[in-house]
């Protein structure tokens, strides 16, 4: 569905359910974790970008203290501003995002109030590009500009979004999916001092590569022990030598302690932590490649990170390596040797990261479909748009 017609349909929905003319169209994008593997939660180094996938709100004010949400596919959205309370049952929702999205806002001293909304979201199911975080950078944006004179910035936008999901939602993250979203476009983001994160906007000068995002068929959905034991391993490796996080570690005195840690904590959270180290240099190698028009060097990094995904941080499956995820990776890589593949965003199950010459998409994209069906697999560009109001002006569009 081209994007005007997604537009139409919005404001005649939004008319339909609520009698009234919309307001303004908002538009909050997916992304893509190009490399950076589980390292913001250790105040890591990362690539993000967002992409052509997106969620579309048609949005107007209220004036009860209701919030009111239409989202084609799923049940209506409705939340009371006197509660905004944390609330166990609504954990996992889209609820429990809005109400922790405006509680937070509300306690960091900003205004709240009444709106509606009828959204829509291009992004296909199990894309794996963050549609839970790109849905709070979009509740926190309605709200700054509905009542707050659009005064708050991207990166506030993203922490509260994040602290939306980790307190409400019930989801342990980093701050690397909300970043990505709220900034928008190509992003290193080096989250040593994540009050403060180091924002760098890159141009990748791209035309001879496609990504793609393939789903490879098994939920992620009831994972969240498992990303969350990442965390945990890296951390208690972290408290060994009396930091909080990885990040503040010593890297040789980590390397030259190898012994000890294994005989202490075990070989996998060993190599969990080691992944850390080296993806962090793998970052700053990727960066440093896409600076100097280098593209073949920053490929070979995301290829590179998805080896130590699969091997040391061990987020490509949980039992089996006959398991979906795992499967992909190889078939992929049987039908393509040349493409850089790697495990997306959490892992375990969901999405993979394919890169592959756009001169072999004629070949190697009927596999993909025939192997893990057409709607599981979507080609995606990177856009240079964070999550943003859209004003429609004598029928010119355009975002800011």
């Amino acid at each position: 569905m081209r994007e005007e017609l997604t537009i139409k349909y919005l404001k005649e929905k939004y008319l339909e359910k609520f009698q009234s003319e919309s307001e303004f169209i908002f538009s909050s994008p997916g992304r893509i974790e190009l490399l950076g593997n589980h390292t913001d939660h250790n105040h890591g180094k990362v690539l993000v970008s967002s992409v052509n996938l997106k969620v579309l709100a048609a949005v107007g004010k209220r004036e009860d203290e209701k919030v009111v949400i239409y989202s084609k596919g799923y049940k209506k959205i409705e939340v009371d501003l006197n509660d905004l309370s944390i609330k166990e049952d609504e954990f996992n929702t889209s609820k429990a995002i809005v109400r922790g999205v405006i509680s937070k806002i509300k306690e960091l001293g900003y205004k709240i109030g009444g709106f509606n909304v009828v959204c829509v979201s291009t992004i296909f199911s199990g894309a794996g590009v963050s549609s839970s975080a790109a849905f709070e950078v979009l509740i926190a944006k309605i709200l700054s500009v509905l009542y707050n004179n659009n005064e708050l910035k991207k990166i506030d936008l993203a922490k509260i979004a994040q602290y939306a999901e980790i307190n409400y939602f019930n989801k342990p993250c980093g701050l690397l999916d909300q970043c990505g979203i709220a900034f928008g476009g190509v992003n290193y983001i080096d989250f040593r001092y994540i009050e403060r994160p180091k924002i760098k906007h890159l141009v990748l000068n791209n035309n001879e590569y496609q990504f793609i995002i393939i789903n490879t068929g098994d939920s992620h959905s009831k994972l969240t022990a498992n990303y969350a034991e990442i965390k945990d391993d890296m951390r208690e490796i972290a408290n060994y030598f009396g930091e909080e996080y990885l990040r503040e570690v010593d890297t040789k005195k980590f390397f030259n302690q190898k012994d000890e840690i294994i005989e202490k904590f075990g070989e996998r959270k060993y190599l969990r932590a080691k992944h850390f180290f080296e993806e962090n240099k793998r970052v700053t190698k990727a960066l440093l490649a896409l600076e100097n028009d280098d593209f073949k060097t920053f490929l070979k990094c995301i290829d590179d990170s998805g080896k130590s995904s699969y091997v040391q941080l061990k987020n490509c499956y949980i039992n089996s390596e006959e398991e979906k995820l795992p499967q992909a990776l190889k078939y992929v890589k049987s039908i393509d040797p040349e493409s850089y593949i790697r495990v997306h965003g959490g892992g375990f199950a969901g999405t993979i990261l394919v890169v592959i010459k756009k001169d072999k998409l004629p070949t190697i994209l009927p596999l993909l479909k025939e192997r893990f069906e057409s709607k599981n697999v979507m080609c995606v560009n990177l856009t240079k748009y964070g999550t943003s109001l859209i004003r429609e002006a004598k029928g010119e569009k355009y975002v800011f």
